[in-house]
């Protein structure tokens, strides 16, 4: 499956910083810092719950798709693979201003444009994945709140699916649950499915990334259920 021309050379300096995440291949100490700080408030005050972690693949890189309600979500997903991984994930270009930039590359992001097909930022996450990252994605693609007009509607996109079939690598589902409400101390869950079977979909077929899509909404559902 092919995802059409390379864009990256537009764009150096955010490809320079891609291809400096993918040399480092180690925690990086904002991230480090970020974990020790996060642990007594994760389980202490909020006494995670974490599920399915042996499900998790142990080695090699993979997409981790996850229901999103909070811009804490990745640091919810990424807290129970700490110390051993961290974890990547799209983050909007708006955030990438000269005050906040450093903080987002070192936490594990890299930048995408919200509501269009941004191929850089798909290139991007194709080449860590197969370099051995895990990256995060949301396939509704921007936070479901309840009563909150929103620029970009929340609904699946094939993008996830695709960079995972693109990269060959395995299309992981999550479920978090409690990031959307912190102020109320509600405990926080999180669960990891096993991987979605990708294997008849690989190669040049017609569907593929909308199938991909429809069998990781349809385990995130499942996973979200039993939180």
């Amino acid at each position: 499956m092919k995802l059409g021309p390379s864009v990256t050379q537009s764009r150096p300096t955010n490809l320079e910083t891609a291809q400096s995440l993918l040399a480092r291949r180690r925690m990086t100490p904002f991230y480090r810092f970020l974990g020790v700080a996060s642990w007594p408030f994760l389980h202490g005050l909020y006494r995670l719950e974490v599920r399915g972690l042996e499900r998790l693949p142990s080695e090699g890189g993979y997409v981790l798709a996850s229901n999103h309600a909070s811009n804490f979500d990745p640091w919810l997903l990424g807290m129970p693979l700490y110390p051993e991984r961290q974890l990547r994930f799209m983050a909007k270009s708006e955030l990438f201003n000269p005050v906040l930039a450093p903080f987002v590359w070192a936490g594990g992001g890299f930048p995408v444009k919200r509501g269009e097909r941004d191929l850089e930022a798909i290139e991007t996450a194709v080449s860590l994945v197969r370099a051995g990252e895990i990256v995060v994605m949301f396939p509704e693609g921007t936070r479901q709140k309840k009563g909150l007009n929103k620029k970009f509607e929340a609904r699946p996109r094939t993008g996830t699916a695709r960079i995972a079939l693109e990269a060959g690598v395995p299309l992981v589902p999550a479920a978090i649950e409690g990031t959307g409400r912190l102020s109320r101390l509600e405990r926080l869950r999180v669960a990891f499915g096993a991987p979605v079977p990708l294997d008849d979909l690989r190669g040049e077929k017609p569907d593929a990334a909308l199938v991909a899509t429809e069998r990781l909404m349809d385990a995130i559902a499942e996973l979200r259920r039993d939180l």
